[in-house]
């Protein structure tokens, strides 16, 4: 039994190193969007949001959505604000979450609720789903609406 599963176990340890090279030039773009859409008059939204997507973070679900693109051969540019859309739901969640768990620590590094306050957090939270939500239809597909809200 234990030689069946020790030959389940992986050579090495999976890396991203791959799908990284694959869609860097696609992320840089993603990037640029991100900095620009989180951008505000009211100067909290624009240094909250940047301490978390700033954090340390994958970028794994932008990452995946520019890598399903590659694999279907998307020859377009839209993807990048889609991919865009899904960082900033996920960090909307990220920041809800930390406020109902009372979460202290994120990635090694103080939660926002924890050195803006929960008001705070909630408020550019829900800021940033409303980004997401604008480039949705600024893309104009009532099905990336549908599937992504």
């Amino acid at each position: 039994m234990s030689a069946t599963l020790h030959s389940l176990r992986p050579a090495r340890e999976p890396s991203l190193d791959p799908m990284i090279e694959l869609v860097s030039g696609d992320l840089n773009h993603v990037n640029s969007v991100i900095l620009e859409r989180m951008q505000s008059p009211v100067a909290l939204i624009p240094e909250l949001a940047g301490h978390l997507i700033a954090g340390g973070g994958k970028r794994m679900r932008p990452m995946l959505t520019l890598a399903c693109a590659r694999l279907l051969d998307y020859p377009g540019t839209r993807h990048h604000k889609l991919a865009a859309a899904v960082e900033f739901i996920h960090t909307a969640t990220l920041l809800h979450d930390d406020v109902v768990d009372g979460s202290g620590l994120r990635r090694g590094r103080r939660t926002a609720n924890i050195i803006w306050g929960n008001p705070a957090s909630v408020l550019v939270g829900d800021f940033l789903f409303s980004r997401s939500f604008e480039l949705m239809v600024e893309d104009g597909s009532l099905k990336v609406l549908k599937i992504l809200s």
